[in-house]
């Protein structure tokens, strides 16, 4: 059985990352690839496959075939000033893009833009699709404004974005961060990471549906991280406001009008099968695609207790509700479907990956 995993990260060496990110305190690695570091926050580098040679190895050992690297989310840039994010940015996507064109047959790269500043966005996707050759775009969930106001980027102002990357037939990964600083709350007990995250990705989901961007924007593909777990559980209560307080939803699409899209793809990483099984009840095992979130401790990782790459989908099958056919699609196809929709020839020859499946 091949596997693609749809939701990957990686780190630069210490030693790739700019000087000037450093002396801005923007993004840094210890030298001894102990730490990540961020102005006065740090995070423990808590696998060695957090790095290029150490994840070919542990995708060796885990027989992933192939995986998709997105952006670090510390470099979605929000709030930075326009040149800062412009150098900033550019340099995530360069490094996502050489991983790829040093490594085509194991890695996909994502590439990332700031929605605050839409004319250097839609420049940057034009580089990245035509210079890098890059397919996937990778958006945070929601990015600061210029007059200093949080906003989804499934938002009016945000479509020129939208717009080029229906163009260009591109996928999309929506991706959570940066919710310390939108909820003002003590940061206690990985709050932001075990609950806030999950309410981002549910609360731009709202918008993105509501909005009605998969009709709209009919060839781009999008996947939300993590399954967008709380959005999966919260559609009964959105249909129900939405019927009984029509003043406040005009001119929108009803929620429950936006399941099961074939355009809107959800990965794996929700932890335990009875979440899993809600979003195949919701949304379809087509548009369920593999995702690890490897190699954070949040993501499926043989270092965690209990865990490995892949437990929720074997749990699926264990209870019965996704059978091995299926297991081997959401592994596979379906992570081709989202990154490629139905122009398949350019990534099976740059991968060299099996399409008699798909």
């Amino acid at each position: 059985m091949k596997k693609i995993n749809g939701h990957g990260h990686l780190l630069p060496y210490p030693e790739q990352i700019p000087d000037f990110m450093k002396k801005q305190q923007i993004f840094w690695l210890d030298n001894d690839r102990k730490f990540m570091r961020q102005g006065s926050w740090k995070r423990p580098v808590t696998d060695p496959s957090f790095f290029l040679q150490e994840k070919l190895e542990w995708m060796q050992k885990n027989e992933i075939d192939h995986e998709v690297i997105l952006n670090l989310s510390q470099l979605y840039c929000n709030g930075m000033p326009r040149q800062t994010a412009r150098d900033v940015i550019r340099f995530q996507n360069d490094f996502n893009a050489s991983v790829q064109a040093a490594h085509p047959e194991k890695f996909t790269g994502g590439f990332v833009v700031q929605p605050a500043y839409v004319e250097d966005a839609c420049k940057e996707i034009e580089r990245c699709v035509n210079e890098l050759h890059l397919r996937l775009l990778c958006l945070p969930t929601h990015f600061l404004t210029s007059d200093g106001q949080w906003q989804t980027v499934a938002t009016p102002s945000v479509e020129p974005i939208f717009e080029l990357a229906d163009h260009y037939k591109l996928a999309i990964e929506i991706h959570p961060y940066d919710g310390n600083k939108i909820i003002h709350l003590q940061d206690q007990y990985w709050r932001f990471h075990l609950v806030w995250m999950c309410a981002q990705t549910a609360d731009t989901y709202h918008f993105f549906t509501l909005l009605n961007f998969p009709e709209k924007y009919p060839n781009i593909r999008t996947c939300f991280a993590h399954g967008n777990q709380f959005g999966q559980v919260n559609i009964g209560r959105r249909q129900q406001g939405f019927v009984g307080r029509p003043d406040l939803f005009e001119g929108t699409t009803a929620p429950k009008e936006n399941l099961k899209n074939s355009n809107v793809f959800f990965d794996t990483l929700v932890h335990d099968a009875y979440s899993l099984r809600l979003l195949v009840d919701r949304q379809g095992v087509s548009q369920v695609l593999a995702g690890l979130d490897d190699p954070y401790p949040l993501g499926e990782m043989e270092s965690v207790p209990d865990c490995y790459p892949g437990k929720v989908i074997d749990d699926g099958v264990a209870m019965g509700f996704i059978t091995d056919t299926e297991k081997e699609k959401i592994w596979y196809d379906h992570v081709i479907n989202w990154l490629c929709g139905k122009e398949h020839d350019d990534f099976f020859k740059r991968t060299k990956l099996n399409h008699d499946t798909v």
